[in-house]
């Protein structure tokens, strides 16, 4: 008799790379969100501000800077936090329908700010982040990872900020809308320093062998706590020389910060030199800041120095890096992810340099920068669709 042939189990594939995963972590749909939102709208306020669009998208200058911080910058926080948030606790912070809901909340609030519906807006616009929030709140707390706490209450900050522009404009109350977008600005930079302080040195001693990026305690605590104190004194109403010196004190903590972190030696990396690139623009908007209240630079440069060059520069190279990072990519720029870096970076210089050297040629800066900047990101958004779409590749 002949031994029985062993039964051969049937072989689990691993699920193919083209099957739809659009929801099964916070950056995927967030990160194509932003992308094509922030292409689409800063066109569309570009022709608005030069006066060639008929019918504008945006109802001026308070709701551009309300789009761009609360539409287009918070969708990337929101996705960011999300997907690093599941890492720093081990557990799932938000997938599946919930994921979608919170997505669909994004995008209502978007359309609603086009509409006469000024209540629906304000409600639907502030509990994005606040809904945001909670998620990410109990996976923290579930496995206790206090150093993330306040992740969750820079959220709640930041639909309180929303809430409160909202509501001046409404007229339900008097708060002067601009404090509020100078609050969320403040902390969206706090944000931005924070994360790039914990990833900024680690990938570029990752990407660059023997970089030797360093964090000092001193310097590391010096250029949080005096944004924190710059918050403060925004809140409070600080002007003048008072304001000027702390702006100029900042710069110099950040710029000191900056240069621990050996920028020179990423030259030959895309993928790390776009974000320091990025992040020296941090003490550029910091420096400019304190030009700004002795009338030596228009408020604006500087406002667009810390939006378009360090907001818009680290978000276009954490895009890039994270998506290629948790979908299995090899973690390498490619000639797209260049010419993203390049086009955002530049969008920055024109915007910011091209005002301060003449006056006279400012609307044709922003025309141009929003030119470049919408060619970046829709550029990212075309090449990123189909890995945010879908499944890990193996």
């Amino acid at each position: 008799m002949k031994p029985s042939t062993p039964v051969q189990q049937p072989h689990r594939a691993p699920a193919p790379a083209s099957s739809f995963a659009l929801w099964e972590m916070g950056f995927r749909p967030f990160y194509l969100l932003a992308s094509v939102f922030a292409a689409a709208s800063i066109a569309l306020w570009a022709l608005q501000f030069a006066g060639w669009l008929g019918q504008p998208y945006l109802q001026g200058p308070m709701w551009h800077a309300h789009e761009m911080l609360f539409g287009f910058a918070l969708a990337v926080v929101v996705g960011f936090l999300l997907t690093a948030g599941a890492n720093w606790s081990g557990r799932t912070v938000l997938k599946g329908w919930p994921l979608a809901a919170l997505a669909l909340l994004w995008v209502a609030g978007r359309i609603l700010v086009l509409t006469p519906f000024g209540w629906t807006a304000a409600i639907v616009n502030a509990a994005f982040p606040a809904l945001a929030a909670v998620p990410l709140a109990m996976a923290f707390a579930a496995s206790r990872n206090r150093r993330n706490y306040f992740f969750p209450g820079l959220l709640l900050l930041m639909a309180l900020a929303q809430l409160l522009i909202h509501l001046d404009h409404l007229g339900a109350i008097r708060f002067p809308g601009w404090l509020g977008i100078q609050l969320a600005l403040d902390m969206l930079l706090f944000i931005m320093a924070v994360m790039a302080g914990r990833v900024l040195p680690m990938f570029t001693n990752n990407g660059v062998p023997g970089a030797n990026a360093t964090r000092h305690p001193l310097v590391e605590k010096a250029a949080l706590g005096l944004v924190l104190v710059l918050v403060a004194a925004d809140a409070a109403g600080l002007q003048g020389a008072g304001l000027a010196g702390l702006a100029a004190a900042c710069a110099a903590a950040h710029a000191v910060r900056w240069w621990l972190w050996q920028p020179w030696k990423t030259t030959g990396t895309p993928l790390v030199w776009v974000l320091h690139a990025a992040y020296l623009w941090i003490p550029l908007h910091l420096l400019l800041r304190a030009l700004a209240p002795l009338d030596w630079v228009v408020p604006s440069i500087a406002t667009h120095a810390l939006t378009v060059g360090a907001a818009g520069g680290l978000i276009i190279g954490m895009m890039t890096r994270t998506a290629k990072g948790h979908t299995g990519r090899m973690l390498k720029a490619d000639r797209w992810d260049v010419a993203c870096y390049l086009l955002v970076l530049l969008a920055a210089v024109v915007r910011v340099g091209v005002p301060m050297a003449v006056p006279g040629w400012t609307v044709q800066s922003v025309v141009v920068s929003a030119a470049l900047w919408s060619a970046g990101f829709a550029l990212y958004a075309w090449s990123y669709w189909p890995v945010l779409m879908r499944s890990r590749a193996s």
